[in-house]
């Protein structure tokens, strides 16, 4: 599946309004951290997301109604969509991470839009070229057209006896705020696994053993059950 060549997205919201789900792509490199999990945390802040409650989404379906905005401070304590990729470096050595998207239209007609995301040991420019062939194969997978995409990606290089990080986010702050106006779409038959009739359940007794009569005497090899 070919790439059309990409359009500016943002220019075509300034028409149409504000997106109903916003986003936007973003990415780090913290190159000093003492260990893995400070070198995360380093990288979260340089995103602009040191402050939210983080919650990491997985799947390729971005919300009916994605649109991309410029990005934004975000209030302490927000709970915030994110799909992210991290890549770990240590002692000089070097790591790339990236997110994609892409807005597309079903052979039906319905808009809706996609991610991927890439953590690699490569270097920028095999990373992008990794992540754009991600992003082919989950349009191709789901028999989508791109109307236009958008990719991010960073690589680190971790200091002397340190840890590094690159960090890649597709940063969705309304997408789980109450009332949020997200929606859902029309289920595509060919793509959903249909759930199977519950098969009937046979319940098996075990034979009752013969009655015998008062008086009569037991028979010692009855062997039924």
């Amino acid at each position: 599946m070919e790439f059309m060549n990409p359009l500016r997205l943002w220019d075509s919201m300034q028409a149409s309004g504000s997106p109903k789900c916003p986003g936007w792509l973003m990415t780090a490199v913290a190159p000093w951290g003492e260990n893995a999990e400070d070198a995360f945390d380093q990288g979260l802040v340089e995103l602009g997301l040191g402050d939210v409650r983080l919650i990491q989404a997985q799947g390729a379906m971005l919300p009916l109604g994605f649109g991309v905005t410029p990005p934004r401070p975000l209030p302490m304590g927000s709970l915030v969509e994110c799909h992210l990729a991290t890549a770990y470096a240590w002692n000089g050595s070097s790591a790339s991470a990236g997110v994609a998207w892409a807005m597309c239209v079903t052979p039906e007609g319905d808009e809706c839009a996609v991610v991927a995301t890439i953590s690699t040991d490569r270097d920028y420019e095999e990373t992008v070229l990794l992540l754009r062939r991600n992003l082919q194969r989950r349009l191709a997978s789901r028999d989508l057209e791109v109307l236009e995409f958008d990719v991010a990606v960073d690589e680190v290089t971790a200091g002397p006896d340190h840890h590094g990080v690159a960090v890649a986010a597709l940063i969705l702050p309304e997408s789980l705020s109450l009332g949020a106006r997200t929606k859902t779409g029309p289920v595509r038959g060919a793509l959903t696994r249909t759930a199977e009739e519950p098969k009937k359940r046979v319940d098996t007794k075990a034979p009752a053993a013969p009655a015998r009569r008062p008086g009569q005497p037991q028979n010692k090899h009855d062997f039924s059950l």
